[in-house]
């Protein structure tokens, strides 16, 4: 294994970087509300980063939204990437790809998904059910989704018979879609909704990691800033302690998600992996969020205080794929069938 970034994913990281830091500031999330910011959307279209996921594979995407996850900047760039890039990538056929991803690489088509079995029914291609809680829905186009055979449907949202707007743990534009008799045109053939959500596993795994690491590093600014009786809180013992736990646990949050991102880009089986690192992704990265609000003391409580953030943000990727214990259960069951590959 070598998880050293290329020169091409280190400088789209970079890049990614730079611009969530200049343009995702807590000015700019704050008037967003619970919506997307449109402009910094734009700005990483225009600057190429969704289209490089392409070229830099699910690795790649990881680092990216590592720098997402650090700003809790309010775009659909890990749905868009995971369910329209990669998902048509890897099983649309040809004329999907020629049709959806130039769209999607400039940004004018937004791809969010519900991955999770939804009990949505599909007959003669045509799908009904009601899915509650789609995240980035607001901004979609289309929703890639699963049916009750776990057969991956592409919907237009504009042919649903219903989207409204729902609000979610975190600011994530999200809504209810009602299907009735609805389009779904078929992507994929048999083992594309694994794919997908192992894949979509592994990103939003990267996406905690960096969520995790924006809400320590907040905290250990704070602690050496804040002083009491005279001495900054950060030479406190019990407050190195509760730093040292939290980095750990986010170092485990990001070397499983790239572990798991560099077997899929290598071509090996990454399933067991990819639950790995989204059980990582939820038990650690709930304690990592809670950590850097208790050590912003008083602070920490504050709703509109930017750490805020990045325990609601934390505490949705907690559940959004699956909480821990459900997890653990499907990677055992993965290792008992001898299924979790090496």
């Amino acid at each position: 294994m070598d998880f050293t970034p290329t020169e091409e994913q280190r400088a789209a990281a970079e890049l990614a970087a730079r611009i969530f830091g200049d343009l995702s500031t807590h000015e700019r999330l704050t008037a967003a509300g619970t919506g997307s910011d449109t402009g910094l959307w734009k700005e990483l279209c225009a600057a190429g980063l969704v289209a490089a996921v392409a070229d830099t594979g699910l690795l790649g995407l990881v680092l990216l939204l590592e720098e997402q996850g650090r700003t809790t900047a309010q775009v659909p760039f890990a749905a868009s990437c995971v369910y329209g890039l990669l998902a048509l990538t890897a099983h649309g056929s040809p004329e999907q790809r020629e049709r959806l991803l130039p769209g999607i690489a400039d940004g004018t088509v937004v791809v969010t998904g519900a991955p999770a079995d939804s009990g949505v029914r599909s007959a003669s291609g045509r799908l009904t059910g009601v899915l509650p809680a789609v995240p980035w829905l607001r901004d979609a186009t289309h929703v890639l989704v699963a049916d009750d055979r776990r057969r991956l449907r592409l919907v237009r949202t504009a042919e649903a018979a219903a989207s409204e707007p729902v609000e979610l743990t975190a600011p994530w534009s999200a809504g209810r879609l009602t299907l009735d008799g609805t389009p779904g045109e078929a992507v994929g053939a048999a083992g594309a909704y694994d794919d997908m959500l192992a894949t979509a596993r592994t990103a939003f795994a990267g996406l905690q990691a960096g969520v995790c690491a924006g809400s320590l590093a907040r905290a250990v600014e704070h602690t050496n800033t804040r002083e009491q009786f005279g001495q900054p809180l950060a030479v406190r013992q019990g407050v190195q302690l509760r730093a040292a736990d939290a980095y750990m646990d986010t170092e485990a949050i990001r070397v499983t998600a790239y572990e798991a991102a560099w077997r899929r880009d290598a071509g090996l089986p990454y399933a067991a992996h990819a639950l790995t690192a989204a059980w990582w992704a939820s038990e650690a990265g709930q304690r990592v969020v809670h950590t850097g609000q208790h050590l912003h003391g008083g602070a920490g409580a504050d709703l509109a205080h930017p750490v805020h953030r990045h325990f609601l943000w934390g505490r949705q990727l907690d559940a959004y794929l699956g909480c821990g214990g459900e997890l653990l259960q499907e990677l055992g069951e993965l290792i008992a069938n001898g299924e979790a590959g090496t």
